[in-house]
């Protein structure tokens, strides 16, 4: 499934394809995706000027010049993909998987025809228009924590939510009360550069650990987007391009039974489930 970076790349090649363009036309090509999709709702975007794109958490929403707006989560292989009548773009997406087309979803097409096409295999993403004055209180994102690049995820806000509370620091980065965004995949990476087993129980943690827990979420989130995101299975941009995160950046996701490139050839990373997600970790060097 997506995480934070590559939300937010495909938000911001969303902002530079279709800002200030509005919807002429809605092609929906099934019944549902996670959700069933209600066909008069998307009636009532048609002829809307897009105004405003943002991403919380995993979710994008696009806000129109009316009172609507868009909230979108790409689910586990949910992919947007842009094309123009008579115009190749170069998208590998569409010239070298023609056969996938059959999971075009959702068509939008601009005032200018350009398409921009939600494509989803597992059709485990969704598409709901909300009242703008209600997007935010809706059940997806009301309850989700801080966005961890913001100024709001501080060591004063760590410490106040761990109080009196007794479970494992990799079950807590999971929890999107907690924090937004963030998934198997960072936070695998970020305790390891952090130095913290992701069994160690947070009424355990120093304040060196927090720090440092703080410090690599910021600047592991923000290197990935610069590379364009985590490409493991699925996940490609809108210019149907894999992300390069994953080619030097993984120091243990995905490496169980592989040496320890801090520990060298002294520890090897080991696998085990935490809240049934896999955890891949040092044993020796992650305390």
């Amino acid at each position: 499934m997506p995480e934070l970076p590559e939300v937010e790349v495909v938000k911001r090649s969303l902002k530079r394809g279709i800002i200030n363009l509005s919807i002429k036309k809605v092609i929906i090509k099934t019944n549902k995706l996670r959700y069933i999709l209600d066909k008069n709702k998307f009636r009532l975007i048609k002829n809307k000027k897009i105004t405003e794109i943002r991403r919380r958490s995993k979710y994008i929403i696009i806000f129109f010049s009316s009172n609507l707006s868009m909230l979108i989560h790409l689910g586990m292989t949910g992919k947007f993909f842009f094309r123009k009548k008579n115009v190749s773009l170069n998208l590998s997406f569409y010239h070298n998987n023609q056969k996938e087309k059959k999971h075009d979803h959702v068509i939008f097409i601009f005032n200018n025809n350009l398409r921009l096409i939600f494509n989803d295999v597992r059709k485990f993403g969704f598409i709901k228009i909300f009242q703008k004055s209600n997007v935010y209180e809706s059940s997806h994102i009301k309850n989700i924590g801080p966005e961890p690049l913001s100024k709001n995820f501080t060591a004063k806000y760590f410490k106040n939510f761990i109080k009196n509370k007794n479970r494992s620091i990799k079950d807590l980065l999971m929890d999107q009360k907690f924090v937004a965004g963030l998934g198997n995949i960072y936070v695998n990476e970020i305790l390891f550069a952090s130095g913290v087993n992701p069994f160690k129980k947070i009424n355990k943690l120093k304040n060196y650990d927090i720090f440092k827990i703080l410090s690599n979420t910021k600047s592991i989130l923000k290197k990935s987007i610069k590379l364009g995101g985590s490409s493991i299975r699925d996940f490609i941009n809108i210019s149907g391009s894999k992300g390069n995160f994953q080619v030097d950046n993984f120091k243990v996701y995905s490496r169980s039974g592989l040496h320890c490139f801090r520990c060298n050839d002294k520890s090897v990373i080991k696998r085990n489930r935490i809240a049934n997600r896999s955890s891949f970790y040092c044993e020796k060097c992650q305390k």
